[in-house]
């Protein structure tokens, strides 16, 4: 049965608004406890896999309150044949951008089967056996963040085999607005699939229903899809993550600042990684400041950008996370200040790959700064297609704006 045939029931329950008065305490007004994951909801799936052979897409964000999908499964007596381990592994440890090997869980003894190594797309050997695929990943929201981009190559490879796939449903931290330019095909990468803003407003399970309804998979094929909802939420639910949902986003100012700042990866710029606060802090050793630090190896940046050297720049830790909420849109400033600072200092700002238009979409937003466009002047550009996207979007949501 075809659980969508509930959402409008499941989607009008209550939940609570993003606060607007920069004097609430964040703290208290930050509350999850409403809300309800689809994975929480074993009831609803349980029966669709029962006596089948599954393979689960997850990794350390895979969570049943204390306790992980996998173990929770196993308990129930699901038959568990494979595990597909997202970009940073099964356990969530990896660097960013680091190759992950196949290999086999040492909890469980299942073998898992990575899709950011040798591959992005399981096989269909990988496949052969299985009758059902769940998948189950913390997103944040923001096209370069790779999830969605293993969502659709998992999709694409299950309607290719005719193997169903169910998307357990979690908030999106940043869904409670859109922005950015939306990308264009010509830029298609692993950091940016599909044509759709920098952030998109949508779950997860929103973003599965796109997929498959805009025929973005491979000649227009369909995947089999279910979505389990989430229970309580909407996308003005203000919405705290229980779990790091990648190395360097470990706390809730680090992933709403992150459609910002992720613009200097595509830099010479540190932007904190190799430091407790990647993408809060954002320097460069040739620029002056009173603020400074020094990145260094650690578990989630083994070897991070500008590696011991002093950094000077901007500290943006201590922005209030209602502060950063309220202004519901991507802020270049920091970008577009960083670009002038550094031409100033006769540094190199752009990587010479120019990673910097893949994460943008396009070669637009680079040649927009280096002519000295303005923040709203770069703005203005985008409207257009995000209104066109705006209306696309709407076809697709499970859950009320």
């Amino acid at each position: 049965m075809n659980l969508l045939v509930y959402l409008p029931i499941i989607i009008l329950l209550t939940c609570q608004p993003i606060p607007t008065d920069p004097a609430i305490n964040t703290q208290v007004a930050i509350n999850t406890s409403q809300v309800i994951t689809g994975a929480d909801q074993i009831a609803q799936y349980l029966p669709l896999i029962a006596d089948k052979k599954v393979a689960l897409v997850v990794n350390q964000t895979s969570m049943i309150n204390d306790q992980h999908l996998v173990d929770t499964l196993l308990t129930y007596g699901i038959d568990i044949s494979v595990i597909f381990a997202p970009e940073h592994g099964f356990r969530g440890k990896a660097s960013a951008g680091e190759i992950i090997n196949d290999s086999k869980d040492g909890a469980t003894g299942l073998p898992i089967i990575s899709l950011y190594g040798k591959k992005k797309k399981p096989t269909k050997e990988d496949l052969a056996g299985i009758d059902i695929i769940i998948f189950d990943i913390q997103d944040v929201g923001v096209r370069f963040y790779t999830y969605i981009s293993t969502l659709h190559y998992v999709m694409e490879a299950c309607a290719e085999q005719s193997i169903p796939i169910i998307v357990l449903d979690r908030p999106n931290p940043n869904g409670y607005f859109v922005d950015g330019e939306v990308l264009n095909p010509k830029f298609k990468s692993f950091v940016g699939m599909h044509p759709v803003p920098v952030v998109y407003g949508m779950t997860i399970g929103e973003y599965a229903q796109m997929i498959n309804g805009e025929g973005w998979l491979n000649n227009g094929i369909q995947s089999s899809l279910t979505i389990i909802p989430c229970k309580n939420y909407t996308h003005r639910t203000l919405y705290k993550l229980p779990f790091k949902p990648s190395p360097n986003l470990p706390d809730m100012r680090s992933i709403l600042l992150y459609p910002s700042t992720c613009f200097f990866e595509g830099t010479t710029m540190s932007l904190g990684r190799g430091t407790d606060f990647p993408f809060q802090y954002i320097g460069h050793p040739a620029l002056q400041s009173d603020f400074s630090f020094i990145p260094t190896p650690n578990e989630g940046a083994k070897d991070p950008p500008l590696k011991g050297l002093k950094c000077h720049g901007i500290d943006l830790s201590t922005q209030t996370i209602v502060n950063i909420m309220k202004k519901q849109r991507l802020d270049l400033s920091y970008l577009i200040s960083m670009y002038h600072e550094m031409k100033d200092a006769g540094e190199t700002f752009w990587l010479s790959n120019h990673f910097i238009d893949k994460l943008a979409g396009s070669d637009q937003l680079r040649m927009q700064i280096e002519a000295g466009k303005t923040e709203e002047e770069i703005r203005a550009s985008w409207q257009p297609q995000l209104a066109e996207f705006k209306k696309t979007r709407m076809k697709y949501l499970i859950y009320r704006d």
